[in-house]
């Protein structure tokens, strides 16, 4: 009987000392999820007690790095592994380098007979190309416009907003989604604009701080500017035809000729008193027709030889100059 006793304690100390010895090598932190662009490296931690013997690193289920205490077994330069001590804790720390987007999927470290293991998901993104049609733009102030921006090459697409540097009376933008190959957003502007300035397109990854951004320079003209120059010509061709008119159909002003003025040798040296001017046109033009026949004759008398031996062929005509621009009266005497 006591024998019996004593075999079953024996076991029961074996069955605690393989679970004390099983807890000796365990997976204590697991590695946490990441997000990366390509071309940058990826670093997960794996934190296991102490009495490990074999840690395995697997990537979508492939085993690619193996660390045992004696050190690491590489299978490629694309994945290495930098090991730290924390207390009685062993932390193994795989790095994956120059990331590309065949690397996303599941990370699971895993400790060799043990059903323990930590898993971790990997997400990759890229940052494709951010196009405007022109980085210089010129619109009518106050008439309704649209500027677009769009996102190639992104994954996964990004968000698309605006930046305005510009008044405006009113703006608004939306995203649509265009099935290309490869992907891509499209972001329209719809403004209102009342002055110039800068619009900026932003493009904003989700889930990283990485963003990228075009900037087109909008210049705002004047409303209606040919509108305008018409109505200034059709005023001048108005105002001109006026003019004419109240040239026709005004009053004369007998007592006046600028031309007269500037050119006395078409007066004959004659001159008329400025009192003259406030004359009727009758009395004026009378005097100016006895001015004009006196100085007639006295050179009619100067040149009598000459009379004598040439006669004139058509009776004397005498122009003066009245009133009003570039109107002329003309008189013959008889």
């Amino acid at each position: 009987m006591e024998g019996s006793c004593q075999c079953v304690l024996a076991v029961l100390v074996v069955v605690a000392g393989l679970a004390a010895f099983g807890s000796s090598y365990q997976i204590i932190e697991g590695p946490k999820n990441a997000t990366v662009l390509v071309g940058q490296e990826a670093r997960f931690n794996c934190t296991v007690s102490r009495g490990w013997s074999l840690i395995m690193w697997a990537l979508n289920g492939t085993v690619v790095l193996s660390v045992t205490p004696m050190g690491v077994i590489i299978t490629s330069n694309h994945f290495t592994s930098k090991n730290y001590t924390e207390g009685d804790d062993f932390i193994s720390e795989m790095i994956i380098h120059d990331v590309q987007l065949s690397d996303a999927g599941h990370i699971k470290c895993s400790l060799q007979n043990s059903g323990r293991e930590g898993s971790a998901f990997l997400s990759v993104q890229v940052v494709g190309e951010l196009l405007v049609h022109t980085d210089s733009l010129v619109v009518i102030e106050d008439e309704p416009c649209n500027v677009t921006c769009r996102a190639v090459g992104w994954n996964p697409l990004p968000e698309l907003f605006w930046e305005i540097g510009v008044p405006v009376s009113d703006s608004s933008f939306h995203s649509v989604l265009e099935p290309d190959d490869p992907p891509s957003v499209l972001s329209i502007l719809a403004l209102t604009p009342r002055g110039s300035g800068n619009l900026t397109c932003v493009a904003k990854m989700k889930g990283l701080q990485a963003r990228d951004s075009r900037t087109i320079n909008l210049t705002v003209a004047p409303p209606h500017s040919e509108s305008s120059s018409l109505r200034k010509s059709a005023d001048v061709e108005t105002n001109q035809e006026t003019f004419e008119q109240k040239l026709k159909g005004g009053n004369e002003n007998y007592g006046y000729s600028a031309e007269l003025a500037s050119s006395p040798a078409k007066s004959s040296g004659s001159s008329l008193p400025a009192q003259q001017s406030s004359r009727q046109p009758q009395q004026v033009t009378q005097q100016l027709m006895q001015q004009v026949t006196q100085q007639a004759t006295q050179q009619a008398t100067k040149q009598e030889p000459e009379l004598h031996q040439q006669a004139p062929t058509s009776r004397p005509h005498v122009s003066f100059y009245t009133v009003g621009p570039r109107m002329t009266r003309n008189v013959t005497l008889v």
